[in-house]
């Protein structure tokens, strides 16, 4: 078989995925962009897992100087010959990662911080034997060697350290900083937001504004924090979000990126799968998929060709905002919006990219910017400057709702024990209409899966798990999904307290709005796989079939026509 490039999971060094030979995505015309559309500091808001560590490592790589020219072997930006003769190893580079500052308070924040300040510091410890640098300048360098560095010190790190560089080189210093937001994000989480928003605005007003070391400065994040929050008289800043069209297709992968991966690895047959699951995000004027989901899903499709999607994405991340904006679904509008959301439409939203974290979940019309930039919600088009179509944008993000949209659903049932009650003893009772009651009385106040874009099958297992969402509370009950029988699998299987009673549960979803029809094919599917023997075997004498059809936020439930006993074979 032909050797195959390494696929790059987790890979965010650009030196090591080029010389240990991953596959590589082309994004190194972003160099000559960044340099053509020059601003001092740059701001690039993405999502998580869109490749903005890489891009910086990438930037680190081509202009530091001594660099290695072998990492961009057979990259497009080689092709730029003058530009590369120009600017490719001709700047000393400081690049720093706050990704780590995630501490329970905010001394250990400025400890970690510390941390990432001294092992920059290290790498430049050929200042300490400068002839350019001062015995004053070096003992400038020292204090950032030093573990116990005091605050002030830390806050004016990264300015003494260009300077310094600058002195030595004659060269000014370009700025990597990667993450900027995380302390932030971690800080307002564990009550010590208003310390860290002080440390960071200090740190960068030091080293960004005014500072004539600086070439210029690079930051990424995921999301834009208040200018008067963070970058207080900072006027040199050129913030590049999700909704800019310039730079927009160098984060995420492009369809033909994408066709080019999948081909490269003989897996064209999946690209329909993979654009379902993994595309629809629309950063500026260009059509991305998530790279971190392309790549994962490519891995495991070498490894087993039947391996299905599933998300990636999602598991790195607490899906915080989600849940919040599910947990607003008691206010009717919300509900409708969410159900237009999941259901594949798109919602009309004025969007405010600049918030502090103590705004983002002050309201709905907050939480909406907050799902737009964080890559849970992503654009269709404009009608004027900040006012947004949104829609979700692909498979992997509405499971995530759906998922949230659940937990949410269970947690209301578990809160009306006496409802629940009523619920299981209709069930148990073989009292279909109060069971067809109570299941649309739930519905109600749920949010519905009306989704034109999912198959019949997805709908099946949403009314699936909100059957099993309201027997999950149940304790005395043994309740069976998807549990084997003589000829198939039948939905849900129910052995009452004592093995008194067995319940066959089997769930249609009715596409046209007959449930009557689609009772009586579940009833007949019943019958056809013999789901009763699993009861049979297990002694159970007394066993009821339902068959349940849902439409949208309505169901009927059918009890069949058998004896009340069954007689054990």
């Amino acid at each position: 078989m032909k050797f195959k490039k390494k696929l790059p999971i987790g890979i965010e060094n650009f030196s090591k995925l080029q010389s240990e030979d991953f596959y590589y995505v082309d994004k190194t015309m972003l160099i000559k962009d960044l340099l053509n559309n020059w601003a001092e500091v740059n701001l690039f808001t993405r999502p998580r897992r869109f490749g903005k560590t890489l891009n910086m490592s990438m930037l680190k790589s081509f202009f530091e100087i001594n660099s290695d020219k072998k990492c961009f072997e057979n990259t497009k930006i080689l092709g730029e010959k003058s530009f590369c003769e120009k600017y490719m190893g001709k700047f000393p580079v400081v690049f720093v990662s706050l990704k780590s500052v995630s501490a329970e308070n905010y001394t250990k924040a400025c400890d970690m911080a510390t941390q990432i300040i001294n092992g920059e510091a290290r790498r430049f410890q050929y200042l300490l034997e400068s002839d350019c640098l001062t015995d004053y300048d070096k003992d400038a360098f020292r204090a950032l060697l030093k573990p116990d560095m005091k605050e002030a010190v830390l806050c004016s790190s990264l300015r003494i350290l260009t300077e310094l560089l600058e002195k030595h080189h004659g060269q000014k210093v370009i700025l990597l900083i990667d993450e900027y937001d995380v302390p932030l994000a971690k800080a307002f989480e564990l009550g010590y937001y208003d310390a860290m928003t002080l440390f960071i605005r200090n740190m960068f007003e030091h080293v960004l504004k005014t500072n004539d070391s600086l070439k210029f400065a690079v930051l990424t994040g995921c999301m834009r924090i208040s200018k008067e929050s963070i970058f207080t008289g900072l006027n040199n800043l050129k913030v590049l979000s999700i909704a800019d069209v310039q730079f927009d297709e160098y984060f995420g992968f492009t369809d033909s990126e994408v066709k080019d991966m999948l081909e490269y690895y003989e897996l064209s047959d999946h690209y329909d799968e993979i654009k379902t699951w993994y595309d629809g995000y629309r950063f500026g004027n260009v059509d991305v998929y998530c790279p971190w989901d392309v790549i994962n899903y490519c891995d495991e499709l070498r490894i087993n060709a039947q391996a299905q999607p599933k998300n990636y994405w999602s598991n790195t991340s607490s899906n915080e905002a989600v849940k919040c904006f599910v947990q607003q679904s008691d206010k009717g509008t919300v509900r409708r919006e969410i159900e237009k959301l999941v259901a594949g439409e798109c919602i009309t939203k004025e969007i405010h990219q600049e918030l502090t974290y103590q705004d983002m979940y002050a309201s709905v019309e907050n939480l909406w910017s907050v799902l737009f930039t964080t890559g849970y919600l992503t654009q269709l088009g404009k009608t004027d400057t900040n006012t947004f179509q949104l829609a979700i944008p692909n498979m992997e993000i509405r499971k995530i709702f759906t998922t949230q949209i659940m937990a949410y659903f269970k947690k209301n049932v578990s809160e009306n024990g006496e409802a629940l009650e009523k619920f299981c003893n209709a069930l148990k009772d073989g009292n279909s209409e109060r069971v067809e009651k109570g299941l649309n009385d739930y519905l109600k106040k749920t949010i519905s899966i009306r989704d034109t874009f999912v198959k019949k099958q997805m709908k099946e297992n949403f009314y699936h798990g909100i059957l099993l969402g309201i027997l999950g509370f149940q304790e005395k009950w043994s309740v069976s999904s998807n549990r084997e029988s003589v000829d198939g699998y039948s939905d849900i299987l129910i052995e009452t307290e004592n093995q008194e009673i067995g319940i066959i549960i089997e769930i249609k979803y009715a596409e046209t709005g007959n449930m009557e029809a689609g009772c009586a094919e579940a009833l007949k599917q019943i019958e056809e796989k013999r789901y009763e023997e699993q009861f049979v075997e297990e002694g159970i004498e007394h066993f009821l079939k339902y068959g349940i059809a849902f439409y949208k936020k309505q169901c009927k439930v059918v009890l069949a026509n058998i004896p009340v006993q069954a007689k054990v074979k």
